[in-house]
């Protein structure tokens, strides 16, 4: 299963905002042994998103987008995902309620742009925010799942931990995936590659993957092993470990999951 994450916001693309949603997410569906393949930066924008959203659909299983469900005027995302879909807004009573009680439990003054927070998609399923006002929601087209996801990263996660992961979980097949990150020092990245090149090429021929993250007089290499059986894949990573301390046994310090 291949999975593209999509942040949406012009503060990401002119450096005054850092997206950490991508990472995150990224992060957790590496957990789920579901392959991230790209993630990408937009504007707030209704063509750029209908592109992206275009795009996403005739190369990915799962699309999620996070950002621009906020109550103001520059938050399209909702109605433009209504024009992708082919959906209509409509007013979900219980998403009402709730903002009503969101506000009053606050002391707050409720507005009619917070109101219509609660006028959603009618061909999506309600993703509950216990965190805020606006709902994630969870779309499907042609066969590919599109989840979208509010910008705020407290709000976000809390979304993704209470409602999409149980369903990732139990919908799909996921293979488990096991990380192991062997640190190095006292060698660059090239020459290191260099000494390495017969076990690497070995390694890839077995099926894992690995990866140089290089870093101020540091080089971690990180294996990478996807498959039905986690004890099977951890001993087959240990085994190339194993062999990686007798080929360079000066250059490594310390290892990490």
């Amino acid at each position: 299963m291949n999975a593209e994450l999509i942040t949406i916001g012009d503060e990401l693309l002119i450096g005054q905002t850092v997206d950490t949603n991508g990472s995150w997410i990224g992060e957790q569906l590496n957990l789920l042994g579901i392959k991230v393949t790209q993630i990408s930066s937009i504007r707030d924008d209704r063509e750029h998103i209908i592109s992206s959203l275009n795009v996403a659909l005739n190369r990915s299983d799962l699309v999620i987008l996070t950002g621009g469900l906020g109550p103001t005027n520059d938050d399209i995302t909702k109605t433009t995902l209504c024009e992708f879909f082919e959906s209509q807004l409509v007013l979900n009573k219980q998403v009402l309620q709730k903002i009503e009680t969101y506000f009053k439990s606050r002391g707050l003054k409720m507005l009619k742009v917070n109101s219509d927070q609660a006028m959603l998609p009618n061909n999506c399923e309600t993703l509950r925010n216990e965190r805020g006002t606006a709902c994630g929601m969870w779309f499907k087209k042609n066969g590919v799942d599109f989840i979208s996801l509010p910008g705020v990263p407290y709000e976000m996660k809390g979304i993704f931990l209470e409602e999409i992961l149980p369903k990732l979980k139990t919908q799909y097949l996921t293979s488990n995936v096991v990380n192991k990150t062997i640190k190095t020092q006292g060698i660059g990245e090239s020459f290191l590659a260099e000494i390495i090149k017969d076990w690497e090429t070995e390694l890839v021929s077995s099926g894992l993957k690995l990866a140089y993250l290089p870093s101020p007089g540091i080089v971690k290499l990180r294996i990478t092993g996807f498959g039905n059986n986690e004890n099977e894949l951890a001993k087959k990573i240990d085994g190339f470990i194993n062999q990686l301390k007798r080929l360079i046994p000066n250059y490594i310090f310390g290892y990490e999951k």
